[in-house]
């Protein structure tokens, strides 16, 4: 069959209430190439109605998550809607092919999935079918933002009045909302279907087994087989509650519990893709390509003159930040270095290795101190106070505090149940951050530390936040203290109120782990680097992405901002360190 002289049906691939709908090929262009066409039939639409859809679903194909709309027409006794093919997997049958998805998969569904809702209902439209079915991963395969689409709008409607009609034979029941099935949508109503798809997704069973009629209430959580948060329960819970009234009401409230940052409109999502360009790097560390091992840490002195990095040849390596030349190579660790902190008081270098020891280094003479034992196992970062209190942190699960005048263990500060992989002391120095495996940070109270460098710390008050889908890998403080930034395995960043404990925002854009957060010295401006081997960076303020950075072969596991040149450091497992302007 031949349409409109150009769009040769191939195969019906769906169909819901009057609409069909047909895999195609599009022959009117020198190129010929696949794409979707829909067919309703008139005696249900005006031609008002239908132009009016069409051209909002025009608009939405602007969104790179929405089909683009390639063309509308009427044509014998049906109206037809041709739009681009996206290639990949619907959600239902990658269930069936893997299994039920992981609380990280439904985390990255909803940060995908709600700034594409919030762009719908911002335009007065509701998708009216939400499901499985209607939820595409990109043959990329893999599950992040860019790579999630939602499809099938033959049911969307215009919201006028703040509710629509809708026959109940375009309707999904599985996942509809109660007020839908009654023909009285609301924009809450996708976000209950989105809910509703979430809960089966992670329990591989009928969302109509999951719905108790005597109690009327949900029982999905009696059928999971992983354990999931409580905070992801909570949000789920209030996405599909019966009542409207007690639902989340837009996605800007579901973002805004999940510290979601999205642009307002269209144009400002455009600006953000122009301005996300890659830059060139201005300089790279190596006087010959054989010189370094792979890059752990880098630090840079007090007065801006040193870079130091430690690598996995077990050396540290101290570099003339302003000539990029080579002055020194330390060498005593029996195992990688992974980490490097330089004290603001003294001329002292600490450095911290997977063979459970800190060394402290005299950087007038490149002369070991003293090394640090108590640590039972690798100790991953090392971070100073001003007052010259030494933390560090280890796969032991602790925190210890040391005073490097003495060499003495003052503290062990214990709380994760899985391995410490950094921290950072906030720049007044009373508030010590930890990150742990066990995907949480804790703030640890230090406030009266300069007044027990002496002796041992004990019983010191902390709070956790929680948050993050998987390992948290990196914390570091704004510069005025207020905000704290954490990367995590689940491939995001969560920017924190220091005071509240709250999510501000959570910045989505690596396609891999976030290995390493650094501020500008302004704190206007966030950088991280990721195992996706690029760096980004972003705006603090709004959480949005300003430029990403590639340049490294592979993961970039170390960032630090010289904040006199205003240059950005970055050491990576490709062996090199790079320097690029901020």
């Amino acid at each position: 069959m031949l349409l409109h002289e150009r769009y040769r049906f191939i195969k019906q691939i769906g169909q819901g209430g009057d609409c069909q709908t047909f895999l195609a090929v599009d022959e009117g262009q020198s190129l010929p190439f696949f794409c979707v066409v829909q067919q309703f039939a008139k005696q249900n639409h005006t031609p008002e109605n239908f132009g009016q859809l069409a051209q909002r679903l025009e608009e939405l194909g602007k969104y790179p998550q929405i089909p683009e709309l390639i063309s509308y027409f009427a044509e014998n006794e049906y109206f037809y809607l041709v739009q681009e093919l996206i290639e990949g997997k619907n959600l239902a049958a990658l269930l069936e092919e893997q299994g039920t998805f992981d609380e990280t998969q439904i985390w990255q569904l909803l940060e995908s999935l709600l700034p594409v809702i919030k762009f719908i209902s911002d335009r007065n439209l509701i998708h009216g079918d939400i499901k499985p079915e209607n939820i595409i991963l990109s043959s990329s395969g893999k599950f992040t933002k860019g790579n999630i689409f939602l499809v099938d709008f033959s049911t969307a409607k215009l919201l006028a009045s703040q509710q629509i009609s809708e026959p109940k034979s375009l309707i999904s029941p599985e996942y509809a909302a109660p007020e839908q099935m009654q023909g009285q949508a609301v924009f809450a109503s996708d976000l209950y279907s989105l809910g509703v798809t979430c809960i089966y997704l992670l329990t591989h069973i009928s969302p109509f087994d999951l719905f108790d009629i005597a109690s009327n209430s949900w029982v999905w959580q009696q059928y999971l087989t992983m354990k999931v948060s409580d905070r992801l329960v909570k949000i789920i819970n209030k996405l599909i509650e019966i009542d409207v009234n007690h639902r989340f009401q837009s996605a800007d409230e579901v973002m805004q519990a999940l510290g979601i940052y999205v642009p307002q409109n269209l144009l400002a999502w455009e600006q953000i893709k122009i301005q996300n360009h890659v830059q060139e790097c201005l300089h790279t560390l190596t006087r010959y390509p054989s010189d370094l091992s792979s890059v752990n840490s880098v630090a840079i002195s007090p007065d801006c003159q040193i870079l130091a990095s430690g690598h996995d040849d077990k050396t540290i390596k101290l570099w003339n930040l302003n000539t990029h030349k080579l002055i020194f190579t330390l060498t005593g660790h029996s195992q990688a270095v992974k980490s490097v902190a330089f004290s603001s008081q003294e001329n002292i270098l600490a450095t911290a290795s997977d063979d459970k020891t800190i060394k402290l280094w005299n950087l007038n003479t490149f002369e070991e101190i003293c090394t640090l034992l108590g640590h039972s196992s690798a100790v991953k970062s090392v971070a100073f106070s001003l007052e010259g209190i030494l933390a560090s942190g280890s796969w032991d699960k602790t925190v210890k505090l040391w005073n490097i005048t003495t060499g003495e263990e003052i503290g062990t500060l214990a709380g994760h149940q899985l391995q410490v992989s950094a921290v950072a002391f906030s720049p007044q120095h009373q508030l010590l951050a930890s990150a742990s495996f066990d995907r949480t940070i804790r703030l640890w109270n230090l406030s009266s530390l300069h007044t027990q460098t002496q002796k041992k710390i004990e019983n010191c008050p902390c709070y956790s936040l929680s948050g993050h889908a998987w390992a948290v890998s990196t914390v570091a403080f704004s510069p005025d203290g207020k905000i704290l930034a954490t990367g995590s395995d689940d491939n995001t960043i969560k920017l924190w109120d220091v005071n509240t404990g709250q999510v501000t925002h959570t910045l989505l854009g690596h396609s891999w782990s976030v290995l390493a957060v650094a501020f500008s010295a302004d704190g206007e401006t966030l950088i991280s680097g990721s195992r996706d081997n690029k760096l980004k960076l972003w705006r603090v303020r709004t959480g949005e992405e300003i430029a990403t950075l590639t340049g490294h072969g592979d993961s970039v596991t170390t960032v630090v901002v010289n904040p006199v040149a205003q240059i950005i450091v970055s050491g990576s497992r490709d062996k090199t360190i790079k320097l690029w302007q901020l």
